[in-house]
């Protein structure tokens, strides 16, 4: 038998289990002030019609809220109660509302339009 065949297939200490480590992000100081750094962009979930009091502060104070509404996709009236709120609420600051995917909107402060174009990539 030739002698590279004769010589283990696994490396020293493959079979040992090796601890996990993670990293804390809260450990590292970036020296960047999330206050002091303008609009931000927020993601949410939206469950029922009163979220909407709370996730319009958001918009009100120039951020972009990007909704996540699956929970409610299969009720059309809460939906368009939602949706119709939300036009008033980009109308208020002179911002824009639009869907993106299947069941997100995305809700924009002053100054800020959504493009109904979209770009695709090369093929």
């Amino acid at each position: 038998m030739p002698s590279f065949l004769k010589r283990r297939l696994k490396p020293e200490g493959f079979g040992t289990p090796q601890p996990r480590k993670y990293i804390d992000l809260n450990e590292y100081d970036t020296g960047v002030d999330i206050t002091a750094t303008g609009p931000m962009v927020r993601v949410a979930e939206i469950y029922r019609y009163e979220d909407l009091r709370h996730l319009s502060d958001f918009v009100y104070n120039g951020d972009v809220l990007i909704l996540d509404y699956t929970s409610i996709a299969n009720d059309d009236l809460t939906l368009r109660r939602i949706i119709s709120e939300l036009k008033s609420i980009a109308k208020d600051v002179n911002g824009d509302v639009a869907g993106i995917g299947k069941n997100f909107l995305m809700v924009t402060p002053t100054g800020m339009k959504i493009s109904r174009k979209k770009i695709r990539g090369t093929e």
